[in-house]
């Protein structure tokens, strides 16, 4: 095992930078996922961790040794791919030690380590078969397999579930979080999916066009983002945006004006003053319709609607809701824009159908602030300051 380091590392083709000045430690042991759109950088950068790829500029580390220079099969680690890659004519035995027969391990050792891995990988009894007599998830258990054989230093994962199925991909999700509690090694992993991320990883690492936008644990990501674009990327559906002004008493929004806690002076949190654009964000599951929102300590005033397309989803309901004026146009005629409509998230069970009249608040507590111009957060809750972070969630973003 082995932390990893990244300092500054740039890795530009010709006049495209698809990694820049990334700087990051994976803690020995740690789980850490990459994660954003496609094109941000993410597999650019595990590459360069690998060996695969050489930086334009910057370091890479691999416990305190500086490895930017070394070929891959010196560093200690271990790669499975999206395409997992069997030799279709090698039994699942020789797949797995192919990479220790190479290296000409003495017969026994190779075996001892197969059988382990098998076991590890729940893949007993299956050493003598063929990669066409195995299931997807089987075949993706061999590829690990084969990582695990190397006993490496660092184990890194480029998108290993992507071609599966989705019921599989979750018990994979789950094969895989065992497998990082038993062997306890530096897992670097590779995804564009945030269910992948959230669920698996000690801290994700979200990026976007080749820059790191936040490193954190997955629930402080969903909750302080860094910025607005790891508040748009992470949760599923995605955050509400509104743009409005900072007034005196709060943000001026088109449909309602949000009063801000008069402790909470958004001036000393970033490059602003009165009348500048402010984006203001919200998630689904923070708007409520009037009727439920009793429990609530502090909402906003109601916002005027109308139930326009109801998508059940078993566990939870969304709700797009036009607002206020538009609620009454032609959507064929001119569709809604994301400013005319608010995307709400309620129980199965509530009471609401399509073009249906309906109110809602939004929880001041949940409620994101951000600056318009830069995108970086200013508040996460705009009531009592004291509830309040001194700023923006710390980020290693440049």
């Amino acid at each position: 095992m082995a932390r990893v380091t990244l300092e500054n590392v740039t890795k530009r083709y010709e006049d495209t930078t698809a990694v820049d000045d990334v700087s990051l430690e994976v803690e020995d042991g740690e789980f850490v996922t990459f994660v954003g759109p496609s094109g941000c950088g993410k597999s650019t950068t595990m590459e360069t961790v690998a060996g695969l790829t050489k930086p334009t500029s910057g370091s890479v580390f691999i416990g305190d040794d500086d490895v930017t220079t070394l070929a891959p099969k010196d560093r200690g680690v271990a790669m499975v791919f999206q395409n997992i890659a069997l030799f279709p004519h090698m039994d699942v035995y020789d797949n797995v030690s192919f990479g220790l027969q190479l290296r000409s391990y003495d017969d026994e050792e190779v075996r001892r380590r197969v059988e382990r891995a098998a076991e590890i990988v729940q893949l007993e009894g299956m050493l003598e078969r063929m990669p066409d007599e195995l299931s997807g998830g089987q075949r993706q258990r061999v590829a690990i397999a084969r990582a695990i054989v190397r006993n490496p230093d660092v184990f890194l994962m480029d998108e290993p579930l992507a071609n599966l199925d989705a019921k599989l991909r979750v018990h994979m999700r789950t094969e895989l979080q065992r497998l990082h509690r038993q062997l306890g090694t530096t897992i670097i992993y590779v995804t564009h999916d945030q269910a992948e991320a959230m669920t698996m990883s000690d801290r994700i690492a979200v990026l976007n066009e080749g820059r790191l936008q936040q490193i954190a644990p997955p629930l402080e990501c969903y909750n302080e983002p860094a910025n607005r674009f790891v508040a748009g990327f992470i949760g599923s559906p995605s955050m509400n945006f509104f743009e409005g002004d900072l007034g005196p008493d709060g943000i001026e929004l088109p449909h309602v004006d949000v009063a801000v806690d008069p402790d909470l002076d958004l001036t000393t949190l970033g490059d602003i003053s009165d009348g500048d654009r402010i984006t203001l964000g919200i998630r689904p599951e923070d708007v409520h319709l009037v009727s439920g929102a009793d429990s609530l300590s502090s909402v906003t005033d109601p916002i005027e609607g109308r139930a326009d397309v109801i998508e059940p989803m078993g566990d939870e309901m969304f709700v797009y809701v036009l607002l206020a004026e538009e609620a009454d146009r032609s959507m064929a005629d001119d569709p809604a824009t994301a400013e005319d409509q608010l995307l709400m998230s309620v129980t199965p069970d509530t009471d609401v159908s399509e073009n249906q009249s309906v109110e809602v608040v939004l929880d001041r507590s949940k409620i994101h602030l951000f600056d318009a111009e830069t995108g970086d957060a200013l508040a996460h809750g705009v009531t009592d300051r004291s509830d309040q972070a001194s700023g923006p969630p710390p980020t290693e973003a440049e």
